[in-house]
């Protein structure tokens, strides 16, 4: 069955930088693109990153432009998140998805909190 596990999250301070990590199993990743959502407290799940099956596309939110890269590895079935310049406003649970045959699945989320 299809699994992402998310990891990397964690208290930050202002301005500093976190890498998630999602590693994914249980269907063939390098043929699907991959994506980065957030959702922060009493607000709507939002997209944060897309990436292609290959790499060679990638998109991003309006908010997180030049702040965060997503990237991803064919070959450890992993696709990561680099974020940089955090700000409080990026405290969320930030969650994997890839969409497959028009049904979404999620991981567990990691918790993100910038914080002084």
């Amino acid at each position: 069955q299809v699994q992402l596990v998310e990891s990397g999250g964690g208290l930050v301070q202002p301005g500093g930088s976190l890498r998630l990590s999602c590693a994914a199993s249980g269907f063939t990743f390098s043929i699907y693109a991959m994506s980065w959502y957030r959702q922060a407290p009493g607000k709507e799940r939002e997209l944060v990153a897309f990436i292609s099956r290959f790499g060679g596309y990638t998109n991003y939110a309006d908010s997180m432009k030049g702040r965060v890269t997503i990237s991803r590895d064919n070959v450890k079935n992993t696709v990561y998140l680099q974020m940089n310049s955090l700000k409080p406003e990026d405290t969320a649970v930030y969650y994997c998805n890839v969409k497959i045959a028009q049904e979404d699945y999620w991981g567990q989320g990691t918790q993100v909190t910038v914080s002084s």
